[in-house]
């Protein structure tokens, strides 16, 4: 079956009620990345603005949790931040997660190009995330690139052996301790 077409329409602000199905969504996407509850909690108390789910007649399909935190790095795996920085550098792509029934239904491109536009609103240069799960070709075609990061390697390694993390510019060039890589 065809998954329905999909559009920024479909996504809307997550809620403290959503947490039992985005929870129910991250264990069957992401069975080798568990993260408490209390980590998707906290996600959408920080920035409930970058946190939406993807609702169909009342069933959530995907989900999404981002916000602001600073440049070129990532939070390591299942860690409270606390915090958000003040001021921020980039906005990361904490997970986007999607059910099969909505995978192919353009709600993963569409969600991310909102995100880029939110970014940019908040005056963010660039987006950073890590791509798992050989999920990096997807991100490629969102107009991220990997990016070494020496001081990321420690972080990295706690999301697997195929971790990437990619960037993508918004406004400006890449800051001088990063290098973007090509895909072979």
């Amino acid at each position: 079956m065809t998954p329905r077409s999909s559009t920024i329409n479909d996504w809307r602000a997550m809620t403290p009620m959503d947490l039992p199905a985005v929870l129910a969504i991250a264990d069957a996407v992401h069975p080798d990345f568990p993260e408490d509850a209390a980590i998707f909690a906290e996600r959408l108390a920080l920035h409930p603005a970058g946190c939406r789910v993807l609702d169909r007649d009342g069933t959530i399909l995907a989900y999404v949790l981002s916000h602001p935190w600073a440049a070129e790095s990532c939070p390591p795996l299942n860690r409270l931040l606390g915090a958000l920085p003040d001021p921020a550098g980039s906005y990361y792509i904490h997970d986007l997660a999607l059910l099969p029934a909505a995978r192919g239904s353009g709600a993963a491109p569409a969600i991310v190009a909102a995100l880029a536009e939110h970014a940019a609103g908040l005056g963010l240069a660039s987006m950073g995330l890590v791509a798992v799960n050989g999920s990096a070709s997807f991100w490629r075609r969102q107009g991220f690139a990997e990016a070494e990061v020496p001081a990321l390697s420690s972080k990295l390694a706690s999301y697997g052996p195929d971790a990437r993390f990619m960037l993508r510019e918004l406004a400006t060039g890449l800051r001088p301790s990063a290098t973007v890589t090509s895909a072979s």
